[in-house]
Parts: structure tokens; sequence; C-alpha cells
């Protein structure tokens, strides 16, 4: 068994621990001893939340929804093409506080910083929100 040491994803605290990989595939997790925030413990969602991972409906690729109303697998580099077209038509269209933006708990302090960053500084609106205080 091989383990990948990890930060979870499913708060910003930032535990760590090791997903225990077999054959390509998580199987479980062992909690780093040392680490100063869990301290070689877990919250439920840490030891057990790692199931989505290998989930036979989890997206692998990204999606566009075609004319013919069907959603067909595209590159990286198309869905990033179409997403920065539709944004800056809305933009230009209708203004930037058009937008808004959705962060996650699930997300780290690092990645909603990066969220709050794209939202104000690259696209200039202030509509931004956080699940965690819903």
């Amino acid at each position: 068994m091989r383990k990948v040491l990890t930060t979870c994803g499913y708060c910003g605290c930032g535990c760590n621990f090791y997903l225990n990989v077999e054959n390509n595939e998580i199987v479980g997790v062992t909690p780093k001893n040392d680490h100063p925030v869990s301290q070689g413990k877990l919250c439920v969602k840490g030891w057990q939340g790692y199931s989505f991972v290998n989930h036979h409906d989890r997206l692998k690729q990204p999606l566009i929804k075609g004319e013919d109303g069907n959603f067909h697998e595209v590159t990286w580099e198309a869905a990033y093409d179409y997403i920065g077209t539709k944004l800056k038509s809305i933009i230009d269209k209708n203004g930037p506080d058009a937008i808004g933006f959705l962060s996650s708990a699930r997300c780290t302090n690092e990645e909603n910083y990066l969220m709050v960053k794209l939202a104000r500084a690259v696209l200039k609106t202030n509509n931004i929100d956080h699940c965690a205080r819903l």
C-alpha cells in the first residue's frame, strides 16, 4: 500500500492525512500524527470523505452543452476559452455586477483568497459569497 500525504478539503482547517492507495484507488486514510492542527485525529468527514474520488458518476472531463442540447466532452483549453468568452459577453452587455461568485468551505483558505482576487481584481465585481456564511 502506498501512502500519499495531502490536506483535507472539507473545511478551511487544513488537517493533514495520508491517503492509503492500492492499485491506484484510495482505500482509506491515516491521520498525520505530528500535524499541528489535526494532531493525529480527524473528524468524520476527514475519515470517510474520500469515496467521491472514485465514484462512477464523477466528472473527469469538462462538458459543454451543444446545439443539440446534450453535453459533450471538451478539452480543458476549450472549456476555459468558452468560459472566458461567455463571461466577457455578459460583462460587456450588462457590466461586472451581472457576474457573481460562490465559493466553498471545502476550499482551502488560499483557494478562497484566489476566488476573491479573481472576482474583485480581474472581473471587477464585489458579488462574491461563501457557503459557510449561510
